[in-house]
This record gives structure tokens, C-alpha cells and sequence, in this order.
């Protein structure tokens, strides 16, 4: 723990980047502000940002301040998933192992592909005709 008193974790996916602190207590996760429930309403999403926690029985230990830019629903929760992991690690480090089993602290690195002159889209082409 800081001199703050929290435990951060920064945590990338696509174009989403996610700043997040661990506070001990049993209280809410507020990301930007306001309740994380609120900003991600499909229950995948919000299954995807509680992974970390439910996977190390740790709902109730903390409560988490959350601040994240870029990309869209999908890439926001996965850099918060990835930055929850990150900061429970350095909270107890016991976790470690738990968190690496489920592939937690591993950073997705797929990010879309660039437009490439020529096509449609990086790899579609135009339908070819044949007269």
C-alpha cells in the first residue's frame, strides 16, 4: 500500500486504458465516477469487470476508484478487468498464482488492424467480376 492508501493497477485493452485504485473496505466500484453498474449494462461486461475479484473471493475486502479513457464498452472492461488483477497482486501477493491460472494478468494485445489501401477494410477486398 502507497502512502495514499491504495493499491493501483493500470490495465490496457484495445484502446482503453484503465487507472484503478484498491481501497480496503467493502464498499462500491465507481468508475468515472459513477457506479460501475450503471456504465456497463450487459451482464457479460459486468461479469468480465468482477472476474478478478470473484475468482480470489475478494468482493467484500475492497472498494475500487476507477478511471478509464479510450475504446468502446468491450476494451473498457477488459482494462479494468486487467488493471483489478494487477492491483490485488500487489495487495497480497498470494494471488498471484490464482490470477495467472485464469489468465488475468496477461494483457490481451489484440487491437483492430490497420486499413490498407486497395480494400475495403485491412484484409476485404472488392468482389472480383469476372466480365
Amino acid at each position: 500500500m502507497n502512502e495514499k492508501g491504495y493499491y493501483y493497477g493500470l490495465g490496457r485493452r484495445k484502446g482503453a486504458v484503465a487507472q484503478v485504485r484498491l481501497y480496503p473496505g467493502q464498499g462500491p466500484i465507481v468508475v468515472n465516477g459513477r457506479p460501475f453498474e450503471e456504465l456497463f449494462a450487459v451482464e457479460g461486461l459486468k461479469r468480465a469487470v468482477l472476474e478478478p475479484l470473484m475468482v480470489t473471493n475478494t468482493l467484500d475486502r475492497f472498494n475500487a476508484t476507477i478511471k478509464v479513457s479510450g475504446g468502446g464498452n468491450s476494451g473498457q472492461a477488459g482494462a479494468i478487468r486487467h488493471g483489478l488483477a494487477r492491483a490485488l497482486v500487489k495487495a497480497d501477493e498470494s494471488l498471484k498464482s490464482v490470477l495467472r491460472s485464469y489468465g488475468l494478468l496477461t494483457r490481451d494485445s489484440r487491437v483492430k488492424e490497420r486499413k490498407k489501401y486497395g480494400l475495403i477494410r485491412a484484409r476485404k477486398a472488392k468482389q472480383y467480376t469476372k466480365r
